[in-house]
């Protein structure tokens, strides 16, 4: 056989060999694809679980600390029952919510977004800065403290011993540096601090703390906290913290239900006889010392199931009208500050 018969003999394939390998070619290619595509779902499932199980911790932890923390006043026994509050009520910018320190915990039943619960928690939340000698000699007098506190005009603040607490507004410009708290009366800040009822001072002097307060005693920032469900940046539910009448901050996204119940100890044994609703006849949040909080988070992405996949909250079982998966995080917390 010659290099020519060779060369003839091997010119080409013919059509069914060629549509034989296309079809073989587009099965393998298919198959790849298939893969492909089901591992990407895969992925984007097991990403999406695991930013919502991490958004509904996250969540959960933020409360759980504030709540623990809640009416919190010093070493002060009874709370607020023994606290003077010396904001003005009639001063610019005065916010009963944010200044008026009635109750230390609060909330409203299916206020917000979803028909979502808030909750309000008030007290001292810093470890406090001990009052320097020399004390008083009156009560109207600047209390001293260590410089380099943190401290800043405007700031509300709680002098507590064990036995009494006042409330009121440092009106001084330089308290970190200067080491001293003022709480005069006056426009430098704002509500400012008038209380010409109080017990401290004789002839109404409207700047007196209601006793002199000494080396026991120490100053605390007081403040007010809510946690509410919100729309988003991203148009996406979230869990919302605010403090004091500050704008509210978006905290965790993807949380879209917030469900509250009170525990409520009537016996004063420490523990909870039944857990209700805010603004259930008959409950006392003074006497509320355990509180059971119910999240409902879902994944960012939608389009993960094949299907709607339904889900029971608060009792009730649902069927969204998107593709999303959604867990449930339930925690019961106690409220050391009134266990102790």
């Amino acid at each position: 056989m010659n290099s020519l018969d060779f060369r003839s003999r091997q010119a080409g394939l013919t059509m069914i060999e060629i549509m034989i390998a296309m079809v073989l070619g587009a099965f393998l290619l298919g198959g790849v694809l298939q893969i492909f595509s089901s591992s990407k779902q895969t992925y984007r499932v097991q990403e999406s679980m695991s930013r919502l199980q991490e958004n509904g911790r996250f969540a959960m932890d933020f409360i759980t600390k504030d709540i623990r923390n809640a009416d919190f006043w010093g070493c002060l026994k009874n709370g607020l029952n023994n606290i003077t509050n010396n904001l003005d009520p009639g001063g610019t910018g005065y916010d009963a919510y944010a200044h008026g320190f009635a109750q230390g915990i609060d909330g409203s039943n299916n206020t917000g977004l979803n028909a979502s619960d808030t909750i309000i928690l008030r007290g001292a939340f810093d470890t406090g800065i001990t009052v320097q000698p020399p004390y008083g000699p009156q009560e109207s007098s600047n209390i001293l403290i260590s410089t380099n506190n943190g401290l800043a005009q405007g700031d509300v603040v709680l002098v507590s011993d064990c036995t009494q607490a006042d409330i009121f507004q440092i009106s001084n410009a330089n308290p970190d540096t200067g080491g001293v708290a003022v709480h005069n009366t006056g426009s430098a800040t704002q509500p400012g601090n008038f209380n010409a009822t109080n017990p401290g001072c004789a002839g109404a002097n409207a700047h007196c703390l209601s006793k002199v307060y000494e080396g026991d005693a120490s100053i605390y920032r007081v403040g007010t906290i809510t946690y509410s469900i919100q729309n988003g940046a991203s148009g996406q539910p979230a869990l919302f913290r605010q403090i004091d009448s500050n704008a509210a901050t978006e905290l965790v996204e993807g949380i879209e239900n917030l469900q509250i119940l009170y525990g409520e100890d009537t016996n004063a044994d420490g523990t909870p006889d039944y857990y209700v609703s805010a603004g259930t006849a008959g409950l006392d949040m003074d006497q509320v010392v355990s509180i059971r909080i119910t999240l409902l988070a879902r994944t960012i992405a939608d389009n993960l199931a094949g299907q709607s996949v339904s889900y029971t909250y608060n009792g009730a079982t649902t069927t969204p009208g998107d593709r999303r998966l959604r867990r449930v995080f339930t925690s019961t917390i106690a409220v050391r500050n009134r266990l102790l």
